[in-house]
């Protein structure tokens, strides 16, 4: 099994099968013998198509004579695999790029073996007359095509944000992000962890802001590692684990976690509890709670008690007794593409729409858990305003008894950057983090 076909088989799960990008690359690697090298380059391939695809399918456009909805899905992504090659990575030879793809047609797709040889000798001879639309003349469309983004999503960026700041997020999507995981100090120190990952081998950075999160520099294939494994650490975004340290659980606390799944707040915000008190975590997907119940297994986590239950449902039975509520509410995802970039291809405007209304009904039901002088934080991993601070700025013009707790003051030995408002709004490449909401209400009577 070459890279080049790994991709492949990896690229078709996602455009056709709608599988997520972590979950099938990560199969593939698991159940194919790949030198270090293979992997690297077959991660490079998918990750590659999967942030410049619509880049690549305009030009690809300029040179088909068969229209893109009608060229085989085998095909298409073989065509996507070699242009990208070719436009992409100098070190790659184009005779190879293009045979490749021509040979693995013939495994997958044999009679479109002529067409995509055509096609790609086609860009090859006429690479200098590739037409990109000018910045001048349709900045939307530029910026769309250049990074790869829907024109619904551009243009929503660009009612939010001034030109300057929609390319740095836009360009920040394509980008690489680090390799966060945090110590579970229930099982092991940070010490320790540091001391056992430096032994084989990493490079680790520890964060300025969160003493169990940690960066992981170099080779990142950690599945098989011992303290994964054993439960020493989880793999985390910082502004995730960011999450818990706001919601700031006492050991003893009830705490309920109303869309759990799959499990890394919940099991931080028991870290954070030291295993002592009582977690609450729901989700509407039985396979998630089971997500749930094996990650606090492995970090040792007995506390918490899982559960199916719809969160834009009101569950009477536990008005006014959470010391603390954490809604991390399904939502559009646009501030983690860097890490899921299929995200750009598979949501809409309406999508938002509706999402809105479930995480203001959400956000209503779980508030009222809620203890007198319990705290309730709600967050997204996105960066659309609609989602967040509109969500937020609603619940609280209804719900006079709720009070919003100034973040930037409260916790700003947390946070990276020079934030200074209440609610919390980290971005993709701005700090270091992928794209995370963070707000945080107290309930006064």
């Amino acid at each position: 099994m070459t890279a080049r076909e790994g991709a492949l088989r990896v690229l078709y799960q996602i455009d056709v099968k709608e599988a997520y990008s972590n979950i099938a690359l990560n199969r593939e690697i698991k159940e194919n013998p790949y030198t270090p090298v293979d992997r690297g380059f077959l991660t490079e391939l998918v990750y590659g198509v999967l942030e410049n695809q619509m880049k690549l399918d305009y030009i690809i456009g300029q040179f088909s004579s068969v229209k893109l909805k009608k060229i085989h899905p085998y095909a298409l992504i073989l065509i996507r695999l070699a242009l990208y090659q070719l436009l992409f990575l100098d070190k790659i030879p184009p005779s190879a790029a293009i045979n490749e793809s021509v040979e693995l047609s013939k495994k997958y797709c044999k009679k479109t073996s002529g067409f995509i040889n055509g096609v790609l000798r086609n860009i090859l001879r006429k690479k200098g007359e590739i037409h990109m639309p000018s910045r001048a003349d349709d900045l939307p469309l530029y910026l769309s095509l250049k990074y790869s983004h829907p024109l619904w999503m551009v243009n929503t960026f660009l009612k939010f944000f001034d030109p300057s700041f929609t390319e740095k997020i836009l360009e920040a999507n394509n980008g690489k992000p680090e390799l966060y995981v945090r110590v579970n100090t229930l099982k092991a120190s940070v010490a320790d962890v540091l001391k056992s990952l430096e032994g084989k081998g990493f490079t680790i950075h520890r964060s300025g802001y969160i003493d169990e999160a940690l960066v992981i520099k170099g080779e990142k294939n950690l599945q098989q590692l011992e303290e994964l494994k054993k439960g020493h650490i989880y793999i985390q975004d910082f502004a995730s684990m960011l999450i818990a340290k706001i919601l700031d659980p006492k050991e003893g606390d009830f705490v309920i976690d109303v869309c759990s799944a799959p499990g890394g707040k919940t099991t931080h915000i028991a870290q954070l509890m030291k295993n002592q008190g009582r977690i609450l975590a729901r989700d509407i997907h039985p396979h998630k709670l089971k997500l749930v119940q094996s990650n606090g297994k492995r970090l040792g986590v007995n506390i918490i008690e899982t559960q199916e239950f719809n969160g834009i449902e009101l569950d009477e039975n536990l008005l006014g007794k959470a010391d603390g509520v954490l809604v991390d509410a399904p939502c559009s995802g646009l501030g983690i593409i860097r890490r899921k970039p299929e995200i750009k291809y598979r949501k809409t405007n309406e999508d938002i729409k509706a999402l809105t209304e479930m995480q203001a009904k959400i956000l209503s039901n779980a508030a009222k858990y809620l203890k007198i002088g319990g705290t309730i934080v709600y967050s997204t991993c996105t960066i659309d305003p609609r989602e967040n601070h509109k969500v937020v700025e609603t619940f609280l013009n209804h719900n006079k008894n709720y009070q919003l707790i100034d973040i930037s003051k409260e916790y700003h030995s947390f946070i990276p950057g020079n934030h200074q408002e209440a609610m919390l709004q980290l971005y993709p490449g701005m700090d270091g983090t992928d794209g995370f909401f963070i707000s945080k209400i107290i309930r006064k009577s």
